[in-house]
């Protein structure tokens, strides 16, 4: 059945191997549908843009979430783009009852205190995970914590986006949970999902989401300590800068039960003698932070200086690309390490010097990329590469003097 990216799917509309069956939300910029997978028959949360035309941003996105690991968090399965350039993101399905839902069902009044303390503590460890990764939900609400067996999942990462040194821009939420900086479009943060999760919190025990100016008080609610109290007010504190700085501060101060800290790391490195995978490790994680990049990566020469080879990154394709050598010369990174230049590649995938091949075997096509030579004594002694910005913008000029510095610094780091 031919589909129309502005107007909704029917039922029975066929999206490659996935069969629609109805709608489960609809939000600003996308619809996400119940399909089946013709394949296994399994059932998919199958997220789709209202529009197209932002493809490499939805792309991006989708190979970023596909390295995220928690029990936590609804995995995503699959990704792919339509003919049309529309590109759908498919997630692991959870069945459950949301907690918005579960509150309506029992009469919309507050939920016992220890099961809120349960589930929120739940959700703290998982959010704590993302910040971990450098990855902000953005839209932290009940209806979003889905009640999975025996712990909530965190879905929908419609507005999940990558932080910067300086935060990024606000995509929107839900009121009642935004946290009022991004209410007001100012810059999201960590600060931003605590905010978040404890207006979450006090929804799920009081009945309704907190109020700007009202005397909030826990005191006539059973089970609810003064100590909870004065946590779900720290996270919920107008400024940001006064606000609980974390998740995981907000579960310890407030009495909530979490679990060990679990999940997969987005940073990986390669065990070889004299290298500190630490620091190498820490340097990838900071430089894709620093650059808003979705995967970054260090290549060392070796000492012949005749190859390069990928010894730790962070992102998307991470564990791909860990391990693989390149001829000297080789690809954008092969010419930064050979020329001692930085390289700014706008569009890889028209870019002569865009070594396809040895993209395609790390399963990460970039669209654009930034290689900068890391010098010491003198000589280059390897690159740092940062691949796809979030929000699809390509690297240019401008990126080139913030990044040499940074560039510089790492490879002082590394000696």
């Amino acid at each position: 059945m031919a589909t129309n990216a502005t107007l909704p799917l029917p039922r029975g509309s066929r999206l490659g191997r996935y069969e629609i069956e109805d709608v489960l939300g609809t939000g600003a910029t996308s619809t996400v549908y119940r399909a089946r997978d013709t394949g296994d028959g399994t059932r998919v949360a199958l997220k789709r843009p209202s529009a197209p035309g932002d493809d490499a941003n939805w792309e991006i996105e989708a190979r970023l979430l596909s390295e995220l690991s928690h029990p936590g968090l609804a995995s995503l399965v699959d990704h792919f783009e339509e003919p049309t350039g529309v590109y759908n993101i498919v997630m692991r399905l959870v069945e459950g009852i949301d907690l918005a839902r579960l509150r309506w069902d029992q009469g919309g009044q507050g939920l016992p205190v220890r099961d809120v303390m349960r589930w929120i503590g739940q959700a703290c460890e998982t959010v704590q995970y993302l910040h971990d990764q450098q990855i902000v939900h953005g839209d932290v609400k009940p209806r979003n914590l889905v009640g999975g067996g025996e712990r909530v999942v965190l879905v929908d990462f419609g507005l999940a986006t990558r932080m910067s040194g300086e935060g990024t821009g606000a995509r929107g939420g839900t009121p009642g949970y935004m946290a009022p900086e991004v209410f007001a479009g100012e810059a999201v943060s960590f600060r931003s999902d605590v905010f978040a999760i404890a207006a979450s919190a006090w929804d799920l025990i009081t009945g309704r989401p907190p109020s700007y100016g009202e005397d909030r008080t826990l005191a006539a609610i059973p089970d609810a300590t003064p100590e909870l109290e004065k946590a779900l007010h720290a996270g919920l504190a107008f400024r940001p800068e006064e606000r609980i700085e974390s998740a995981a501060a907000l579960a310890e101060v407030s009495g909530m039960r979490t679990e060990a800290p679990t999940g997969a790391s987005l940073a990986v490195s390669i065990a070889r003698k004299g290298l500190k995978r630490p620091l190498l490790e820490a340097v990838v994680r900071a430089a894709a932070g620093v650059f808003e990049a979705a995967a970054a990566s260090i290549a060392l020469a070796d000492p012949s200086g005749g190859h390069l080879t990928y010894v730790a990154a962070w992102g998307a394709g991470a564990r791909n690309v860990v391990g693989l050598e390149l001829t000297r010369g080789q690809g954008i990174a092969g010419a930064a390490a050979e020329s001692g230049q930085a390289q700014i590649v706008a569009r890889c995938r028209t870019d002569p010097r865009f070594a396809l091949e040895v993209a395609r075997s790390t399963t990460y096509v970039p669209h654009t990329m930034l290689v900068l030579p890391l010098r010491r004594d003198g000589t280059v002694a390897g690159v740092l590469s940062l691949l796809d910005r979030r929000g699809g913008d390509p690297f240019g000029v401008d990126d080139l003097p913030r990044a040499e510095l940074f560039a510089a610094v790492a490879a002082a780091s590394l000696v």
